[in-house]
C-alpha cells in the first residue's frame, strides 16, 4: 500500500511540474510575440542581397501585405526611415 501511495504522489508532482513549466514557457513566448521586430532584425533576417534595404521580393508576412503603404517614396524598397514612419498594426483587444 505504501509503495502505491508514493508512486501516486510522485506522479502528481511530476504532472504539476510539467504544467507549471508549460505555462511559464507559453507566457514567455507570448511576450516575445508582442514585441515587434526592429528594422535591424528584419534586415538581418530578410535582406538577402545585403543592400540595407528590403525589396518586395525579400520580405514576407504582414510586412509584404503592407509594402505599398510603407514604401512611401515608391522606389520599390523599404528603408529604415520608411520602416520607422510606417503605420503600426492595430492591436487586438484582449479577451477576458
Amino acid at each position: 500500500m505504501e509503495n502505491k501511495t508514493i508512486k501516486t504522489v510522485l506522479m502528481a508532482f511530476g504532472v504539476t511540474v510539467l504544467f507549471i513549466g508549460s505555462a511559464f514557457g507559453q507566457s514567455q513566448n507570448r511576450q516575445e510575440r508582442q514585441k515587434p521586430p526592429t528594422f535591424e532584425e528584419l534586415i538581418e533576417e530578410m535582406d538577402s542581397n545585403e543592400d540595407g534595404k528590403l525589396s518586395a521580393d525579400e520580405i514576407k508576412g504582414r510586412l509584404k501585405k503592407d509594402f505599398a503603404k510603407i514604401d512611401t517614396d515608391e522606389d520599390g524598397f523599404i528603408t529604415a526611415e520608411e520602416f520607422e514612419k510606417a503605420p503600426r498594426p492595430k492591436r487586438r483587444e484582449r479577451r477576458n
